[in-house]
C-alpha cells in the first residue's frame, strides 16, 4: 500500500510541478525539447527511486534540486564541449545546409532524404573516423571518455572527427547539389 501512496505522490508532484520545472528551465535558455527532456529525467530518476520517495518531506523541492543539478551538469557538459572544440555534426549541418538552401525542414521528404544522405555519409566514412562520430554523437561520450575506452591519444581522436567533418560536409553538399 505504501509504494500506491508513493507513486500517487510522484504524479501529484509530476502535475502540480512539471510546468514550473518547464518554465525555470526555459528560463534558462533550453529549448522546449531539452527543457521537456531534462523534466522527464528527473521524474524518471525520481519514479526509480520510489521507495525513497516516502521519506521525503517536501517532494517538489527535492525534484527542484535535480532538476538545478541537471541544469548545472548540462552547462558544464556544453561548456567541456565547447573548449574541446567539439560541435553537434547532425544539428549543425543540418541546419547549414537547410539554412542555405531555403529549403523547409518541416518537409517530409527533404528530411528523410537529408537523413538518408547523413547515414550514406557516416557509412563510407574510414571506420576510425565513424566510430569517433558515433561515440560522441550518438552516444554522447567526450574525447577523454573516448580516448580512455580506447587507448588513442585525444589529439588523434580530435584530428580524426575533423577529418568526419569535413567529409560529411563534402558528402551532404554533395547531396545538396544533385
Amino acid at each position: 500500500m505504501r509504494l500506491a501512496e508513493d507513486q500517487q505522490r510522484l504524479e501529484d508532484a509530476y502535475q502540480s510541478e512539471a510546468p514550473r520545472l518547464l518554465a525555470r528551465l526555459r528560463a534558462a535558455g533550453r529549448t522546449l525539447e531539452e527543457a521537456e527532456d531534462l523534466v522527464h529525467d528527473v521524474f524518471i530518476e525520481t519514479m526509480e527511486s520510489l521507495p525513497v520517495v516516502g521519506t521525503i518531506r517536501n517532494l517538489p523541492a527535492w525534484m527542484n534540486a535535480l532538476v538545478r543539478r541537471r541544469l548545472i551538469d548540462s552547462w558544464r557538459h556544453e561548456r567541456v564541449r565547447e573548449a574541446a572544440g567539439e560541435v553537434d555534426v547532425v544539428e549543425d549541418t543540418l541546419s547549414e545546409i537547410i539554412a542555405g538552401t531555403g529549403l523547409d525542414p518541416q518537409d517530409a521528404f527533404i528530411r528523410d532524404s537529408l537523413a538518408d544522405a547523413l547515414n550514406d555519409a557516416l557509412s563510407a566514412l574510414p571506420p576510425a573516423q565513424r566510430r569517433v562520430v558515433e561515440a560522441q554523437v550518438f552516444g554522447g561520450l567526450t574525447f577523454r571518455e573516448i580516448a580512455e575506452a580506447t587507448g588513442v591519444s585525444i589529439d588523434t581522436l580530435t584530428a580524426r572527427k575533423r577529418y568526419a567533418l569535413r567529409n560529411l560536409s563534402r558528402a551532404l553538399r554533395h547531396w545538396l547539389d544533385e
